[in-house]
């Protein structure tokens, strides 16, 4: 469907990144996928190709560009069939380094932002621990102050690119006494003394995506490692939040899409009755539906994009983009695999994996049942 939000240049960078995908990565989706694992070098292969630096300045390395170059890169990423390597990247370029651009010092962002955008070094997130998901507050490792910085002590869980980052920003308590308020951010080399990866966890969907524990014991971190202001961290957390969750609900919908377009391809091709299963309404039907839905979801996505591309506050607004396309992009998995039959519920073929990997999405960067929380409070009920 045609779309206001793209030009004619968005479109020339959707077909070199479709190309790219088709010709590197979709090639590799069945054994990197079963081995749940790919190559780190990717990132440089992605760096190389100008992708990791989208929406960054110039003056580090990276193209200057709008969010929907951004948009358009994880549309075409997702095609790769491996929503779990697509979440490595998208944590690395959109959900770890942002707070480092807007309120790292310039020697961080020359330093550190550079070193992502050309591929020389991975980003994770250490925010949630085994007892603080969505109520970050709780979160129990500490930062306690010590002479040149920091000394850092707890534990996180769920961590994407956990097993191999080489740098995290990570949430710690500063001050115990007040609770969201006393929390501030760091960045740790994952090199520092102290630092260990527990397990590699083993999910249910999103194989490829390189999730572990992480445990911290007494590790220093020097004060010039520090990102913003002391305390503040929550607040940063909160307002990176609203990127994460709407390239979020771009990659589910971009996920769900791929397996619309598998269904919609397999009920032209599969006869029952004499006729394509496409020709029987109930089928029909069904994937008009699917469709209507993702092109719904679609465009409440792009327009908390575009409200956030502004600078307006669309906390509102993305959050009813990320509930309703998630919710939405596990249906139409759901009903992929029904238009499939029971070949949909075998291993071998796409749909199956979709369905699983749509799952994680309803979960992470805030539950729907968050999400509806959020809204409500924005419409004043309580």
């Amino acid at each position: 469907m045609k779309q206001h939000f793209f030009t004619e240049e968005h479109d020339m960078f959707r077909k070199s990144v479709r190309d790219f995908v088709t010709k590197n990565l979709l090639p590799h989706a069945n054994e990197w996928e079963e081995a749940e694992d790919y190559p780190k070098t990717l990132f440089k292969t992605l760096a190389d190709m100008n992708f990791l630096g989208i929406r960054y300045p110039e003056k580090y390395g990276g193209m200057g560009l709008d969010i929907f170059y951004d948009i358009v890169f994880y549309e075409e990423l997702y095609r790769s069939r491996m929503p779990g390597l697509c979440l490595d990247v998208m944590v690395d370029t959109d959900m770890a380094t942002p707070v480092l651009f807007k309120h790292g010092t310039e020697e961080q962002k020359t330093k550190y932002l550079t070193k992502m955008i050309k591929g020389e070094a991975v980003f994770a997130i250490g925010y949630t621990e085994p007892n603080a998901g969505s109520d970050v507050a709780r979160i129990r490792s500490t930062a306690k102050k010590t002479e040149g910085g920091y000394i850092l002590n707890g534990s996180k869980i769920f961590i994407t690119n956990g097993t191999w980052a080489d740098y995290i920003i990570v949430a710690a308590k500063t001050d115990s006494t007040k609770d969201h308020k006393g929390i501030t951010l760091f960045l740790l080399d994952t090199k520092t003394k102290g630092f260990t990866v527990g397990r590699k966890l083993k999910k249910l969907g999103h194989h490829t995506s390189h999730t572990a524990e992480l445990f911290f014991d007494d590790c220093f971190v020097p004060e010039n490692m520090v990102v913003g202001e002391v305390n503040k961290g929550f607040y940063y957390i909160m307002e990176g939040f609203q990127t994460e969750r709407i390239m979020g609900s771009v990659g589910v919908i971009a996920l769900a899409q791929v397996a619309l377009e598998d269904a919609v391809s397999y009920s032209k091709e599969r006869m029952t009755f004499g006729k394509p299963i496409s020709q029987h309404q109930a089928i029909a039907h069904k994937m008009v539906d699917m469709a209507t839905q993702l092109e719904a979801a679609r465009q409440l996505a792009y327009n908390g994009a575009w409200l956030l591309d502004q600078g307006e506050d669309a906390t509102k607004e993305i959050s009813m983009a990320k509930l309703y396309s998630c919710e939405v992009a596990n249906r139409v998995t759901y009903d992929a695999i029904q238009v499939f039959g029971g070949y949909g519920y075998m291993e071998e073929y796409p749909v199956a994996r979709a369905y699983r990997d749509a799952r994680m999405f309803t979960i992470g960067a805030g539950t729907t049942e968050i999400m509806k929380e959020i809204i409500a409070k924005r419409m004043g009920l309580y």
